[in-house]
Formats: structure tokens, sequence, C-alpha cells
């Protein structure tokens, strides 16, 4: 075979490739499915809430303050399930990520591209280190990071020596450390592990430059989405005390309801 011929084969198998992948792309989601998302989005904008498992959405969906809406209560898209209502007189799209940042990145991202938002919000459980928090409380954050990406630092340099590609801008000491020698038996000795060193997130704006990053560590809560969060906060407590103990009424010796708001404790005395 001659090169002109290779050349012309080469041609005609990447242009079949590029061909066949345009049309599973476009057939990801079929028509009847786009044609109800504009229906849906012609609505909007919804605020989004994203939420891990079902035993976390069930208190919010058996809620009486959210009404599913009366023309498309869901539409099942990739596995997932989008719910459209209402919590309130705020417009709400539901669904359900499963675990894992992989999962929460990839689900928040359909929500963003296929409908008209104007916000996400994300709620689930939580552990804590603050002993003043109690089982039963709900936290309220002013700002959220990532705190799962880091520089581990080779073993027999410290705090005054430089990062790899530090220099190139790629990883910062500015945020801090965590040193593994300070959780050992004995905390006076060294840890191979040594040193991890806590980094930003590199993200790319909508309304920046292509492949011109930025890096932020403390993401800001906007201010608009903690009202809509505190009205969530009471249907999901309530919700939830009464999916894991059925109707219960106020009671000295628990803890958490003693820690609740006397504003909450009467939203959910009552069953």
């Amino acid at each position: 075979m001659s090169i002109g011929h290779f050349r012309l084969w080469s041609s005609l198998v990447l242009s079949l490739v590029l061909w066949s992948n345009t049309i599973t792309s476009d057939a990801a989601i079929g028509s009847g499915y786009l044609r109800k998302i504009r229906e849906v989005n012609k609505l909007g904008p919804y605020l989004g809430i994203v939420v891990p498992n079902m035993f976390e959405m069930d208190p919010l969906l058996h809620s009486d303050r959210f009404v599913p809406d009366s023309r498309t209560t869901s539409l099942d898209i990739m596995g997932k399930r989008f719910r459209i209502g209402k919590v309130g007189n705020q417009k709400v799209i539901l669904v359900m990520t499963g675990l894992s940042m992989l999962n929460a990145g990839i689900t928040t991202e359909l929500l963003l591209t296929l409908f008209s938002l104007e916000g996400v919000l994300h709620y689930g459980i939580a552990g804590n280190a603050n002993p003043n928090l109690q089982i039963g409380d709900v936290t309220i954050p002013e700002y959220w990071a990532h705190s799962g990406l880091w520089n581990w630092q080779r073993f027999g340099s410290g705090p005054n020596n430089p990062l790899a590609l530090e220099s190139n801008g790629d990883f910062t000491r500015e945020i801090g450390y965590l040193r593994f020698a300070n959780y050992s038996i004995t905390p006076s000795s060294d840890n191979f592990l040594n040193n991890v060193w806590y980094q930003p997130e590199e993200i790319f704006t909508v309304d920046g430059s292509p492949e011109v990053r930025e890096h932020i560590f403390k993401v800001p809560v906007d201010s608009r989405y903690l009202e809509v969060a505190k009205m969530v906060e009471v249907i999901i407590l309530y919700n939830f005390m009464k999916q894991i103990l059925g109707c219960f009424k106020y009671h000295q010796d628990w803890d958490f309801y003693q820690n609740t708001s006397l504003s909450k404790k009467k939203k959910i005395q009552t069953c």
C-alpha cells in the first residue's frame, strides 16, 4: 500500500471514529428527554439540592413542605433521578449523587448542564470535632473547603524546605500541613510518612480565560442561600427524627432535643 493510500485510509478511519463519537454523544440524552428538560427550564430558574444518599434525602421527600411539580415530578437521566418541585415558595430540583467526590462532581455537573439553576445547596450527615455540637444539630457553614488535595513532602524535608514544583506555582505552603510524627505512639520520633501540605483547588471560571487556572481553598457560601438552608434545616431535622423514632414529643433526657433552640422545639415537638 502506498503512503498516499495509507493517509487516505487513516483519514477515513479517523473521520468514521469522530462521526461515531458524535452520534453517541448526541444520542446520550434522547430527544424526548431534551424536550422535557426544556419545558422544565421554562419555569426556572431552580435551586439545585444535592444529597449523597436516600437515607438523607427521604426526610425532605416525606416533608409536607416539599411539593412535587404537578406537570413533571421527575426525570431519570443517566442513572440519576432529578425530582422537580418546591420547598415552600422556592423552586427546587433534588438529586441523589451517591457517595464519593467523583459521584458528587459528575452529578452536580450534570445538574448544572441540563437545568436552569440559580444556585446549588448540598446537605448530608457529617461528623465533627466540636464537643458543643450534639446529635441532631444542624450546621450551616459560611465557607467550605476540599481538604483532600495534598502535596506529600519527602522524608527529611521540613516546613522551611520548598515543595516540589512550588516555584512553578503548582503547590504552596501557605495553608498549612499535617505532621504524621505528631500522631505516633512516641511523638518525639520521626515518621517516614513525614508531612502532607494542604493545597487549594485549581479552578477554571466560566467567565475567565480558557486554560488559565485560579486557586481557591476556602469557598464562601452565598448569603442568599444561608436563609434557604435554614428553612431546609428545620424540615430535615423534624422528618429525620420522625423517621428514626416515630412520633416523638419533648423529653428532657434527650440531649439532642434539649440543645435545640426553643423556636425549633415548637416546630418539631408535635407529630
